[in-house]
Parts: C-alpha cells; sequence; structure tokens
C-alpha cells in the first residue's frame, strides 16, 4: 500500500492539462528536494499539482482513520467522521464567511471554529453526569447537524449570489490547496490520527461491551471521550480547508476490515494509507473530467459500493 500510494502520487502529479512523463516527475521533485532551480515543468509540479495531491493524501488518510476509529467506538458500521456535527459546523462557518464577503483566507478559519463548536454542543447535550452513552451521542450528533444544516440553507437563500461557491464547499474541492493550507492541516490531522492509533489496542477491547472492557481495566468513558475529541479535531480542520468530501471515512474502514480483518491496531494504519490513495485518485479523475468535484465523484463511487456491500453481507 506504500508503494501504490507513491505511485499514485506520481500519476496524480504528472496528469493534467499538461502532462508529464513519471521520470520528468521524479526529477521535478528531486530538483525541488535538492534545491535546485525549478523551471519549466518543475514549477508546475512544485508550485500547482503537488500542493493539491499532498493535501488529497491528508485529507484522505485523516477521514478514513477518524471513520474507522468512530465505527470502533461507537460499535455502529454506518458511523463516519461527520457523525457528530462536524461537517455540518464547518458548512454553516464556511457559509457565514461566503455569504458576508470575507476574505477567502479567513473562511477556513470560520469553518473550523464553528465545526468545533458544533462537536462541543453536541457533547454537551449526549452528556449524562460523568458518561457519554453513545446513543446519546449520535442522536445530539443528528440534532445538531439538522439544526445548523438549515441555518445554512437559510443563509444560502438570503445570499443567492454566492450560492454557488457554498455549493462548491459542500461538495468538496482541493483546487485551492496550497502549502501554507497543506502546513495549516498537517499538524492536526497528525496528533488527532497518531492519538486514535494509539488507542487501537483500547478500542479493539472495546469491541467486547463496556461492561468486559471496564472489567479489563479500560476506562470507557474516558476512551470514548478522547476518540470524539481527536478524530473532531483532525476532521474539523480537514473539513475546513477543503469541504465536505463524502464517503471515504465510511467505506475504506469496512474495505480494510473485509481485507485485513478487525484489529484496529491494523486497520487504523492501513485505512490511513488507502484513504489518501483513493482520495488522490478520486480528485484526479474530478479535474480530468466533467465531475470537477471530489465530493462528487467519492459520491458516485462510494454509493454504488456501499449498496453492494449491504447486499453482499445480507446474503451472508
Amino acid at each position: 500500500l506504500v508503494v501504490l500510494l507513491l505511485a499514485v502520487i506520481v500519476l496524480a502529479v504528472g496528469l493534467g492539462s499538461v502532462t508529464i512523463a513519471p521520470g520528468e516527475v521524479l526529477g521535478a521533485l528531486w530538483h525541488g528536494v535538492s534545491g535546485a532551480a525549478l523551471s519549466g515543468n518543475d514549477v508546475i509540479v512544485w508550485q500547482i499539482r503537488l500542493p493539491r495531491v499532498l493535501m488529497g493524501v491528508v485529507v484522505g488518510a485523516c477521514l478514513a482513520v477518524c471513520g474507522g476509529a468512530f465505527q470502533g467506538v461507537f460499535r455502529n458500521p454506518l458511523a463516519d467522521p461527520y457523525l457528530l456535527g462536524v461537517a455540518s459546523g464547518a458548512g454553516l462557518g464556511a457559509t457565514i464567511g461566503i455569504v458576508a464577503g470575507w476574505p477567502r483566507g479567513s473562511i477556513p478559519l470560520a469553518a473550523l471554529l464553528m465545526a468545533l463548536a458544533a462537536v462541543t454542543v453536541t457533547l454537551t447535550l449526549a452528556r449524562e453526569g460523568r458518561r457519554f452513552p453513545p446513543t446519546r451521542l449520535i442522536l445530539a450528533g443528528v440534532v445538531v447537524g439538522s439544526v445548523l444544516s438549515a441555518c445554512s440553507t437559510f443563509l444560502i437563500l438570503r445570499g443567492e449570489d454566492r450560492a454557488r461557491q457554498v455549493l462548491a464547499y459542500t461538495l468538496g474541492d482541493l483546487g485551492f490547496s496550497g502549502w501554507r493550507d497543506v502546513g495549516t492541516v498537517l499538524p492536526y490531522a497528525a496528533v488527532g490520527c497518531g492519538v486514535l492509533i494509539l488507542l487501537g489496542r483500547a478500542l479493539d477491547t472495546l469491541q467486547l461491551g463496556d461492561l468486559t472492557a471496564r472489567s479489563l481495566g479500560v476506562p470507557v468513558e474516558r476512551l470514548r471521550l478522547l476518540v470524539v475529541i481527536a478524530a473532531s479535531i483532525a476532521t474539523a480542520a480537514a473539513v475546513a480547508y477543503v469541504g465536505i468530501i463524502g464517503f471515504v471515512g465510511l467505506i475504506v474502514p469496512h474495505v480494510v476490515r473485509l481485507a485485513w480483518g478487525t484489529n484496529h491496531r491494523v486497520l487504523l494504519p492501513i485505512s490511513a494509507l488507502l484513504g489518501g490513495a483513493l482520495l488522490v485518485l478520486a480528485d484526479l479523475l474530478a479535474r480530468t473530467t466533467l465531475l470537477s468535484q471530489v465530493g462528487v465523484v467519492t459520491t458516485l463511487l462510494g454509493g454504488p459500493f456501499f449498496l453492494w456491500l449491504l447486499r453482499r453481507e445480507g446474503h451472508d
């Protein structure tokens, strides 16, 4: 999978309105790393395509890991990174910024803050003493997400002239990603996903049920809260900068379970590699076809696949 991911990166960097051969791509990458002067295709590789591709790797890995962790901590195969209102919060923050005409650089910050605020409200509503029951978390996330989505729709209708920009954000877009954006998202994704991967053994124990996990010494409520916080921070940062990209966090963990089993110490790292490769390929398809938005591609690919998966498990 590491080799696959590297091959996908080289392929995605080379294809576009100007086709660059794999050998030239590798040469351009070496020129940039070695500090040589950039010229010709080197500029296309380093200034335009490579930041976009690397952002796809980071975001795809982030969504896949967070989706796998949420499915494990809630013991729910339909859980995804947006379960607790992150996407709706980010969408509302971006909508406010776009409709109000804020500078583009401030919109990701507004989306990030609103996404984290949405998760905070969800946790507050779901709290039961010192406990965060999974069912209450899921229901609170659905309610918060619905309310925030309604607010976004209201703002879109009030600012119809900017509706296209808001729609483009809600469908996901890696096209505006630069080195600064990658550098901003990467620490959030690395810390959040790193924490989740380190919690893999505890997530395995949690699959036995809360009572059994407690008897084995796992602090279930603290574990659940830590997973929610780590996954929400990583997802919020990713969504704030590239928009709402569906199905990656839902489909990839299922594929990994089919091929490599349910051990979270294996599932989460492999999901990161596969999620990064999948999103880069989806973005490549989006920018070289009429589909244009990466979120459209992931939905068109993920929807039928998930239906096939449900049908397959039903026959089993």
